[in-house]
C-alpha cells in the first residue's frame, strides 16, 4: 500500500482515542495568523472580483511557488475503446480505454459504468498499484506483484454502480513515476523544455493527466462529463485538490487524507511538515516550495486558499482520527478558512466551528467535512459520505 505515513513517525502518532478527545475541544485552533483568502480583493470583496482577480492571482502562487507550472502547450491525443464486459450479474459495464497522448504516453483507462437509462455522474481518480489492484473483475494488463483486487477495499465499484454512478481510475504511474527521475519520464517526457524552480512537479503530472481524462469522458455515451467528481486519497488528495482547483470542469473535489500540500494548513506545522515533504519527496512539487521549509510563517498564502480555488464547486475534505501525520485538525481548518469566498456565492457555506464526532458527516451546502475513525485509509465509510454528497450535489 502506498502511503504518505512514514514508518519513522509510527512513536509521534497519538492513540485514536486521545486524538478524539483533542479534535473535539477545538475551535478554530491556532491559526490566528492564517491569511484572510479575500484580502487580495482590497476593497471589492465581491464574487466578480474573486472570478477576475482572486482566484487567478491566487492559483498563480500554488504555480509558481508549490505544485509548479503545467505547461500550457496541447499535445495529440487519442481515445478508444480496448475491451469491454458485463460485470456484478449485469448491472455495469467494466471497460478499458487506451489515451495515447503524444508519441510516447500510453494510458489505459478502467471504467466502471452502471448499465442504466440516461447519463450517469461519475468519481475520477488515481490509483496507486495498478487498474488490476481495483476490482477482483478487473484485467491485469502489466506485470505487477500487487495481486488483482488488493485494493478493492478502497474502490468500492459495485457499490457505486448500484447507487447509478460511474467509477473511473488510471495508475498514477501511467501519467508519472513517483520517484525521484529527473523528470524524464512520463508526461513529462511530452514536454522536453528547460526547467526552472517552478517547473511542475509529479503532482502536476498527475493532475495534468486527470484533466486528460475528463478530456474524453464526454466520448462515453453512459457518462454525464458534467457531473464528474475528481478524488482523490492521500498523495492523490493533493493531487485531487490541484486538479479541481485549475480546471473547473471538474464538478466536486474530494480529498481524503491529503495533510501536507493537500486539506492541512501549512502554517500550523503540525504531522507532515514542509522540510519532512520535501526532503522525502523533492519531486512532487517544484523546487522552489523548499524554501519555505522550517520558514512556514513566511508563506505569504496557505492550503485553504487552494481550496478557495474551487469555489463555487463542492469540496469535500475528510480526515482519520489515527492520522495526527496527515494533521486532521489543520485539514478541517484549511476547509473552514476557505469559508469567506464561498460566502461570496452562497450565505452560510460552512458553519462549524469544531470538527465533529468520529463517522458523522457535516456540512448541508457546498462545503463539506467528516472525520472518520481509524488510520490513514480511505474506506468503504468515506466513500459512503462521497456518494450520498454527490447524490445531492451532482444533479442533472
Amino acid at each position: 500500500m502506498t502511503s504518505d505515513v512514514s514508518p519513522s513517525v509510527g512513536k509521534a502518532m497519538m492513540s485514536g482515542l486521545m486524538i478524539l478527545l483533542m479534535l473535539s475541544a477545538v475551535g478554530i485552533g491556532n491559526a490566528q495568523s492564517i491569511p484572510d483568502p479575500l484580502a487580495i480583493l482590497g476593497e471589492e470583496k465581491t464574487e466578480a472580483a474573486w472570478k477576475h482577480k482572486g482566484r487567478p492571482a491566487t492559483l498563480e502562487f500554488f504555480r509558481k511557488e508549490v505544485y509548479g507550472v503545467t505547461p500550457d502547450r496541447k499535445v495529440s491525443a487519442e481515445w478508444k475503446l480496448d475491451r469491454e464486459s458485463e460485470v456484478f450479474g449485469g448491472i455495469a459495464m467494466r471497460r478499458e480505454y487506451l489515451l495515447i497522448l503524444g508519441d510516447t504516453l500510453s494510458v489505459r483507462v478502467l471504467a466502471f459504468v452502471p448499465m442504466e437509462k440516461g447519463k450517469v455522474p461519475a468519481f475520477l481518480g488515481l490509483n496507486f498499484g495498478g487498474n488490476h489492484t481495483v476490482s477482483e473483475t478487473s484485467w491485469i494488463t502489466r506485470t505487477s506483484k500487487a495481486p488483482r483486487g488488493k485494493s478493492a477495499g478502497r474502490w468500492p465499484v459495485e457499490m457505486a454502480v448500484r447507487k447509478g454512478i460511474a467509477m473511473i481510475t488510471v495508475h498514477c504511474a501511467d501519467f508519472d513515476p513517483d520517484e525521484h527521475d529527473g523528470f524524464a519520464n512520463g508526461a513529462h517526457a511530452l514536454f522536453p523544455e528547460a526547467r526552472d524552480e517552478s517547473s511542475w512537479g509529479t503532482l502536476g503530472a498527475w493532475a495534468w493527466g486527470l484533466s486528460r481524462v475528463l478530456d474524453h469522458l464526454e466520448d462515453v455515451p453512459e457518462i454525464d462529463a458534467k457531473r464528474v467528481a475528481v478524488i482523490g486519497h492521500s498523495r492523490l488528495g493533493k493531487t485531487a485538490l490541484w486538479a479541481g482547483a485549475q480546471d473547473e470542469r471538474f464538478a466536486m473535489v474530494v480529498s481524503n487524507n491529503s495533510g501536507c500540500g493537500g486539506a492541512a494548513l501549512s502554517k500550523r506545522r503540525q504531522g507532515e511538515t514542509i522540510a519532512k515533504i520535501t526532503s522525502r519527496f523533492p519531486h512532487w512539487f517544484c523546487s522552489r516550495y523548499s524554501k519555505f521549509a522550517d520558514k512556514e510563517d513566511e508563506l505569504p498564502m496557505d492550503q485553504h486558499q487552494l481550496i478557495a480555488c474551487i469555489a463555487p464547486r463542492p469540496v469535500y475534505v475528510a480526515s482519520a482520527s489515527d492520522d495526527a501525520w496527515a494533521d486532521p485538525e489543520g485539514e478541517f481548518l484549511g476547509l473552514k478558512k476557505a469559508a469567506p469566498v464561498y460566502a461570496l456565492f452562497e450565505k452560510e457555506p460552512f458553519m462549524a466551528d469544531k470538527i465533529p464526532p468520529a463517522d458523522e458527516a457535516i456540512g448541508k451546502k457546498k462545503m463539506r467535512y467528516h472525520l472518520r475513525k481509524g488510520k490513514h485509509d480511505i474506506t468503504r465509510s468515506d466513500w459512503g459520505h462521497y456518494f450520498a454528497a454527490a447524490s445531492d450535489l451532482l444533479k442533472p
